[in-house]
């Protein structure tokens, strides 16, 4: 019987929890499965002809790859994952994804862009400015954490103001770049990871901290507990996932009063925790979902639709007081100017290519494609480029 999909794993660990998991699953379900190791490929450029080597010979055809990319390999990884999307294979976290959540200050950069709930955070390159930034963010206690870090390695607590200006002040000393974040204290010892698939939340659980420890990391000795997530965390879980072009990703976060504040994003989640605390079949579902995705795969807009000269992309936000509010798509003739409009995003709402009789309201972000110099003609006071949000992968 033919299999239904061919698909690479990318791993370096063929033989723990999370990769035999995902082969397994595979397998069950009638898939061809291989898992290969990511440092053992060769990337060929030739122009026009873009292509991959495996162990010294050319790589056979695959529908989808599923990347596991450790950390220490982040930048081949990532080129590696590109390579394989140049080549139109599918992949549920792209290169920039796996990038964007891997720098944890681009990551919360990107976050704060669009107004995802996180504790207050800002990032300090000069001891003389440690002070003012410490009150930013509420004042001690304070949680200080090194911009790379896992499992709670680099995530420190200072319980007092001069304690916090010794500590950082140290670190900098030694170029170790850090960011000061609030500490919410209706949360200390505990999170919450939310397993994102596409556009759900598959399983989560509440993880919490042994004895005095702060940090909830399992690897710090913490323990788990399922949990049902509310639609509130739900959205914030999936929402950032997306933002970091994942859909395959665990996403911890801290229960507030005023609701979860994000943490961080994690494009390589380990199985083992989630699975043995919620007793729900993670794998199995990631690759349901590969399956279900294998047809589309992602595809960088503006390399695909700017290589024509004089023709791009642009984000387009209608302000209160602009001439097309209360106006037709139709009746902005946007078309008569060679603009496309591509997608229409209303709050979490997404209109793709909206009908003619659509009504234009304000703060509509209007995701364009068509003739640069017109759609310059349009970022004036009334209509002004969306400088918020970003609807393509950064």
């Amino acid at each position: 019987m033919k299999s239904e999909m061919k698909l690479a794993i990318l791993s370096r660990a063929p033989r723990i929890y999370s990769t035999r998991r995902l082969y397994d699953a595979a397998k069950e379900r009638g898939h061809e499965v291989h898992i290969l190791n990511t440092t053992r490929f060769n990337i060929d450029l030739s122009p026009g002809s873009p292509n991959l080597q495996y162990r010294g010979k050319s790589l056979p055809y695959y529908d989808a790859i599923l990347p596991r990319i450790g950390a220490s390999i982040t930048y081949f990884g990532t080129v590696l994952v590109r390579q394989f999307q140049q080549l139109d294979v599918y992949t549920p976290n792209t290169a920039n994804g796996i990038s964007n959540s891997r720098d944890k200050l681009r990551a919360m950069q990107m976050l704060s862009r669009h107004d995802i709930g996180m504790p207050a955070t800002t990032y300090v390159s000069d001891s003389k400015d440690v002070q003012a930034a410490i009150a930013r963010v509420g004042g001690a206690p304070v949680v200080i954490k090194l911009l790379r870090g896992t499992h709670g390695i680099g995530v420190m607590l200072a319980r007092d103001r001069i304690t916090a200006e010794a500590m950082l002040q140290t670190l900098q000393s030694s170029n170790i770049d850090t960011v000061l974040q609030q500490f919410v204290p209706e949360s200390s010892g505990r999170d919450l990871r939310a397993f994102v698939i596409g556009d759900k939340v598959v399983a989560a659980m509440r993880r919490i901290a042994a004895g005095d420890e702060f940090r909830s990391n399992l690897h710090r000795g913490g323990r788990s507990e399922v949990v049902e997530v509310t639609d509130e965390q739900e959205q914030a879980a999936v929402r950032s996932a997306r933002i970091m072009g994942l859909r395959v990703a665990g996403v911890d976060m801290l229960e507030s009063n005023s609701g979860p504040l994000i943490l961080e994003v994690n494009s390589s989640p380990g199985l083992r925790g989630i699975e043995t605390a919620t007793g729900i079949d993670v794998a199995g579902k990631i690759i349901d979902y590969i399956s279900s995705q294998v047809a589309f795969p992602e595809l960088d807009v503006r390399e695909r639709l700017t290589v024509s000269t004089g023709y791009g992309v642009a984000e387009l936000l209608v302000r209160d007081d602009s001439e097309f509010v209360g106006h037709t798509v139709k009746e902005a003739g946007l078309r008569d100017r060679e603009i496309t409009i591509l997608t229409l995003h209303r709050g979490p709402q997404v209109i793709p290519h909206p009908p003619k009789d659509c009504i234009l309201q304000t703060n509509d972000r209007l995701l364009c494609f068509g003739n640069k110099e017109e759609m310059r003609g349009l970022m004036s006071p009334l209509v002004q480029p969306s400088r918020h949000i970003s609807i393509l992968p950064d």
